[in-house]
């Protein structure tokens, strides 16, 4: 072929039959499916005011951490350049007070909602894969295998989650991993639950048999046909575990169990008792990264139930 003939041939148009033509037609109609499925998903969402509630105080929030540094200064956990003195009462120059190293305790709310956060979100998502991989393996795999497995996600359920976090934290050396990981491998059976109840229902649909007598493999009856039916469900409990995860995050921190060197709420909380900020009554010292977690798990739980609605309509109904 000579160099015309090739660049007639990349120029040209496919035909409308050919192959290259009915692959980018396919393609461009899964887009304009998505796209269409994105905007019903925002419009549904937008109906919902305590989800939008949430989704706002959730970006605000969010903004702060990122732009921690630029807001607050790198420098505003550090000890020995600390700008104020110890246990100062809110100001205009410490508008929340100080710690009892004398650092700024608003500057240190804004570095601490990085770590709980990041480790909030890392955790859900390390829950929420356990829990879809088994749970969907668990559905697909009937006999021996869902048995033990099922017996195995009984076992996780009816242990004390707290409890079983503590002891993975206090034997694994301290450090954000570690408190990522004790949350994720305990917090998973509820979403193993319910993703083995939505693949029973999605298995037993007439296309998951004409998928079977045409050849389809177990691993792609499970990727193709199971997952995007149960991709709804997951992201929903996705959003609600996040919130546990935060809670579970500041928990362990309150118990010396997190990393030492770090900011995060839980851990502003565990200097402000050992500090004895109780018995003194500086409550500028607890009352802010207090209601910094308990703000940031209702707004979670704001989203996931708006996302919850919006993905399952006859829920939404019933409310």
């Amino acid at each position: 072929m000579t160099t015309e003939s090739a660049e007639s041939a990349a120029t040209t148009p496919a035909a409308p039959g050919s192959p290259a033509a009915t692959g980018k037609s396919a393609r461009s109609l899964a887009r304009a499916r998505r796209r269409h499925s994105a905007a019903r998903f925002w419009r549904e969402y937008r109906r919902h005011r305590a989800g939008l509630f949430g989704l706002a105080v959730l970006v605000l929030i969010g903004l702060a951490a990122v732009f921690a540094p630029q807001l607050v200064g790198s420098d505003a956990q550090s000890v020995t350049d600390a700008p104020g003195k110890p246990m100062e009462a809110p100001s205009g120059e410490f508008p929340l007070g100080t710690d009892q190293f004398g650092r700024d305790l608003l500057g240190l709310l804004v570095w601490g909602a990085r770590m709980s956060l990041t480790v909030g979100l890392l955790a859900a998502v390390l829950s929420v894969a356990i829990g879809t991989l088994v749970g969907i393996t668990a559905g697909h795999f009937k006999g021996w295998y869902a048995t033990v497995i099922m017996r195995i996600t009984d076992w996780f359920l009816v242990m004390p989650t707290l409890v079983l976090a503590i002891a993975l934290a206090a034997v694994l050396s301290g450090s954000i991993w570690t408190i990522i990981l004790a949350i994720g491998v305990t917090t998973w059976p509820t979403t193993a639950r319910l993703v083995r109840a939505q693949t029973l229902a999605v298995e037993s649909r007439p296309y998951i048999e004409r998928a079977r007598a045409l050849g389809g493999g177990h691993g792609h009856i499970m990727a193709r046909h199971v997952l995007p039916n149960v991709m709804p469900l997951v992201l929903a409990q996705t959003t609600l575990v996040i919130s546990g995860a935060i809670l579970t995050e500041a928990t362990l921190a309150f118990l010396g169990l997190g990393d030492p060197t770090s900011v995060s709420w839980g851990g502003l909380l565990q200097d402000a008792r050992e500090a004895g900020a109780v018995s003194a009554g500086h409550w500028w010292y607890l009352a802010p990264p207090g209601l910094a977690i308990a703000v940031v798990a209702l707004a979670f739980t704001l989203c996931g139930r708006a996302v919850e609605s919006v993905l399952n309509p006859r829920l939404g109904a019933t409310r």
